[in-house]
């Protein structure tokens, strides 16, 4: 509770002086009370202070209703345009290499991922899915217990395969062109060169821009390359290898990811290792940190009646008592 008009608070100062003058006022004088010691005391006696009491309390209050006294309720209106984010994951089978120990490139890339996510508060996240063909795994949203189970289903085969980073980023592009958040951006992990789909990773980027989109590429996998698992149903794992019997090595177009992201005003980020790789998302996280815009609003909550009506009552009480029961001369 707060005083708009604390100053009428000061008057409280006055109220003992009252009461004393009220209690210094003419009265009969006896020669000796010494006789009336035995009688039993009254109840009428013992209250006859009671209406002056009752007077006071009322002065009291009416004071403090003088000084406005207000309950404050605040009402905090957060407005949070925050960041939406589409996060592109590479499904190609090339993602399996073993060159991220003791995982794979798509093991680790989900655990990093995963992280990113629990460390989100107000950020839309939308999950899409690439190999030969682009699909969407999860339209933005803000619920982040069900991301990482959606990412741990994500596997090669899902799909046809192959490496469509063109249509990556146009369907990252759709799930992001309608939203109103003040920064959209798309994050595009890929181990590999664009051989899929009918949509040019370049172009595609030009397209992202002209909607405000910017897309941050994260290419995986140690210089180089790395060879391919996959099954036999004879020899269970082995590795793919060319007609002539070469084993088949990663490749990757970096040319490509870094004029994407440099199209859309991003970076792009070149990831050898599992550190590497988390590293590489906890910079774009403080690259795109938006600030919480906070309102706050007050409403007040006038309490002045509640106490005049009770000093009313008080007084009212105060000299019907005095005028009827606890009447007394002078």
């Amino acid at each position: 509770m707060i005083f708009q008009d604390s100053w009428f608070l000061l008057f409280l100062l006055l109220l003992p002086l009252y009461y004393k003058a009220g209690r210094n006022r003419p009265s009969l004088k006896f020669p000796s009370t010494a006789s009336m010691k035995g009688l039993p005391v009254l109840l009428k006696v013992r209250l006859r202070y009671l209406p002056e009491i009752l007077k006071i309390t009322a002065l009291t209050l009416i004071v403090i209703a003088l000084a406005r006294p207000q309950v404050t309720n605040l009402i905090r209106n957060i407005s949070v345009r925050g960041t939406d984010i589409v996060l592109a994951l590479d499904l190609s089978g090339s993602m399996l290499a073993e060159d991220f120990k003791p995982n794979n490139r798509l093991f680790a890339a989900k655990e990093v991922i995963k992280e990113f996510i629990q460390k989100r508060e107000n950020d839309r996240i939308g999950l899409v899915g690439f190999a030969g063909e682009a699909f969407t795994l999860s339209p933005l949203t803000l619920d982040y217990e069900i991301l990482p189970a959606l990412i741990d289903s994500l596997d090669p085969g899902l799909i046809k395969d192959g490496t469509a980073i063109g249509m990556a980023i146009a369907e990252g592009t759709k799930r992001l062109k309608d939203s109103d958040a003040e920064t959209k951006i798309i994050i595009l992990l890929t181990d590999g060169e664009n051989n899929s789909g009918n949509i040019d990773p370049v172009t595609a980027a030009g397209l992202s821009k002209a909607l405000g989109i910017k897309i941050y590429t994260v290419g995986v996998g140690k210089i180089g390359g790395a060879p391919i698992p996959v099954m036999s149903p004879i020899f269970g794992k082995v590795y793919a290898r060319d007609s002539s019997g070469n084993l088949i090595l990663t490749k990757m177009n970096e040319e490509v990811l870094r004029e994407v992201a440099e199209t859309t005003n991003a970076e792009y980020y070149r990831a050898a290792d599992k550190e590497s790789l988390r590293r590489i998302y906890n910079e774009i996280d403080s690259l795109e940190k938006t600030d919480i815009k906070v309102k706050q609003l007050f409403t007040y909550t006038e309490l002045y009646p509640y106490f005049l009506l009770a000093a009313i009552g008080f007084l009212f009480l105060s000299v019907l008592l005095k005028s009827t029961w606890l009447w007394s001369y002078p």
